[in-house]
């Protein structure tokens, strides 16, 4: 095949693909909007009744306009999920706003939750995941994971937007991060950098099992640790130090840590 017929080709085999996905670029844009209007300290701007009254219905137009190729029918299906969207974003704001909580109450190098919002990249990722997740839940296909991988672009955090997580959840520094599609994380839960909640094995048959570890309330896992497995439950109030690779589960109250020998030799 020549190099000038490959256009027509190329146009060919992928004409179908618009139909049928949302436009990542319109999605990027939409996600930022909405953020900095549930956080108009974001853009540093004080907007009046009527102007956030009206920035709200452009909102809910921008997200119909996003969901509409992936609708199956089209306009009834299209305004339905918009309003049980935006039904839940109060919720999500109302959720964020705790887990801020936790940042202010967890970090000594905190000073306000203004900076909490608008420098932690782990409350933005946090953040991110939670609108993905309610899209999650609406089953609307692709737009999740488009929404979801803009915050793991930005922040090295990778959430899957099908997880599960509770109340209050801290993320501290976050680089290097995976939580998988089957995780369930309980309410008051700390996560440190390069933390990694997988499964033992990936396999095209799995999908749709339960493959992702559990984590309940009120547990603390330290930077690079690793834990695996649908049937692996962390019990509640339980501490995984750094390093610590779990494939297995551990009891509520546990202190678990990896005991590394270190050999210093001089000339």
């Amino acid at each position: 095949m020549s190099a000038d017929n490959f256009p027509a080709r190329l146009y060919k085999i992928t004409e179908a693909f618009f139909r049928d996905v949302p436009s990542t670029n319109d999605t990027h844009a939409f996600i930022d909007r909405l953020v900095d209007f549930l956080f108009p300290l974001r853009d540093r701007k004080e907007r009046p009744l009527g102007e956030t009254r009206d920035l709200w219905v452009s909102l809910q137009a921008e997200f119909h306009k996003i969901i509409t190729p992936v609708c199956e029918h089209r306009d009834c299906c299209c305004n339905n999920l918009t309003d049980k969207f935006f039904t839940e974003i109060p919720l999500v704001f109302t959720g964020l706003m705790q887990d801020a909580e936790m940042y202010a109450e967890c970090d000594p190098a905190a000073y306000c939750k203004e900076e909490i919002i608008l420098c932690y990249p782990g409350f933005y990722a946090v953040a991110i995941y939670r609108i993905a997740n309610v899209v999650h839940k609406l089953g609307i296909p692709i737009l999740p994971r488009v929404i979801s991988e803009y915050a793991h672009s930005r922040t090295g955090i990778d959430i899957h937007p099908g997880a599960e997580i509770g109340k209050r959840f801290y993320i501290d520094h976050g680089t290097g991060i995976v939580i998988g599609e089957t995780t369930v994380i309980g309410d008051n839960v700390k996560i440190y950098q390069g933390v990694t909640l997988g499964a033992t094995f990936v396999s095209k048959c799995l999908e749709g099992v339960r493959r992702h570890p559990t984590i309940e309330d009120n547990v603390i896992i330290y930077a690079g640790s690793t834990i695996l497995g649908g049937d692996t439950v962390i019990g509640h109030d339980t501490t995984i130090g750094g390093n610590v690779w779990l494939t297995e589960s551990v009891p509520p109250f546990s202190k678990v840590y990896h005991k590394p020998e270190i050999i210093i030799k001089g000339k």
